[in-house]
């Protein structure tokens, strides 16, 4: 099904229910020998809408989440069909009443999700992709090891039950924990290994590294946690928690709508209603989290962040990125 048969399922499947802006997130893993001449074409068409957010490009694929109103996600991805080597993937959606990005980057990077071993290649080996239904299985195996790949400070509001938090500061770091964790403590080869995060693209590299390793029975779930909830009955959701994302909305809840928890802008740790009760909670400035990680210097720095903030929607200007 191409990106574009992909948005319109998801246009007359919620239509009554979307904000105005349609937001994207998409990746595939393939050899692009041509991605810095595709970066030219990509801001060439992209130039030619309010579309925002961030498209990566590099020699192992591409990975993209962007925004933008219908009909400019409708012109963006009929233009991404055109290229036989896109028409595949399967984008996951959800909306927002504003748009969550400030700018349109198409940016070229060695890989488009960093695991730093560049032998590690899922355009050769992968695991195997698990649908809602054989991922709620695996879940409720009894030997079985589930580990979520994300960020410790992902993981920290929302995970499904029984997974392994590895506590990793970036994805760079999970190889190490996989070495002292899995190699070291001589976890068999053959046992049953499922790994998840939050659009499918780590979860998958994840399972590429595993196999070169030499791991046998090794599962991502498909399209991540966002395809997940977009389509687990409601009766059957082993998700507890909310999942983390990049944008100004910090969390989404069950449903794919913004969740209750907001963000500190000086250590980007998701904070809850109670976080901010805290003695230490300054917007913008500090949290129970960082209040003692930061110099005098950076607290002023952060406090005059704040202000130019105030400042900006007191006359409704944007603080960053050109306006819309």
């Amino acid at each position: 099904m191409s990106l574009n048969q992909n948005l319109q399922n998801y246009l007359n499947t919620n239509n009554s229910t979307l904000d105005k802006y349609i937001i994207s997130t998409f990746y595939k893993f393939l050899v692009l020998e041509n991605y810095k001449e595709l970066k030219i074409k990509f801001d060439k068409s992209l130039s030619k809408t309010n579309i925002k957010g961030t498209i990566l490009l590099a020699n192992e694929g591409i990975n993209g989440t962007i925004a933008g109103s219908e009909s400019d996600l409708k012109n963006f991805f009929l233009y991404l069909d055109k290229f036989s080597q896109f028409k595949d993937i399967t984008p996951k959606f959800s909306s927002s009443n504003k748009n969550p990005f400030l700018r349109m980057k198409v940016r070229l990077k060695k890989e488009i999700v960093t695991i730093g071993i560049p032998e590690v290649s899922p355009s050769h080996q992968v695991g195997k992709y698990l649908n809602v239904k054989e991922w709620n299985e695996l879940l409720n195996e009894s030997d079985r090891m589930i580990i979520d790949t994300r960020n410790d400070y992902e993981v920290s509001i929302g995970t499904f039950k029984n997974s392994i938090n590895p506590k990793i500061k970036s994805f760079r770091n999970f190889p190490n924990w996989v070495q002292k964790n899995l190699i070291d403590k001589k976890v068999s080869k053959k046992s049953k290994i499922g790994m998840f995060c939050t659009g499918g693209i780590r979860c998958e590299k994840s399972t590429s590294y595993l196999k070169q390793l030499g791991f046998e029975n090794v599962f991502h779930l498909d399209g991540g946690i966002l395809k997940y909830l977009e389509n687990v009955k409601s009766d059957e959701n082993e998700w507890k928690g909310e999942c983390f994302v990049f944008d100004y909305r910090v969390s989404l809840n069950d449903s794919l709508e913004k969740g209750e928890y907001d963000m500190c802008y000086a250590c980007r740790m998701p904070l809850s209603k109670e976080n901010k009760k805290n003695k230490h909670y300054l917007k913008g400035q500090s949290c129970e989290y960082c209040y003692d990680q930061t110099t005098i210097k950076q607290k002023k720095r952060f406090n005059e962040r704040e202000k130019q903030i105030k400042l900006s929607k007191v006359k409704n200007l944007k603080h960053l990125g050109p306006k819309d």
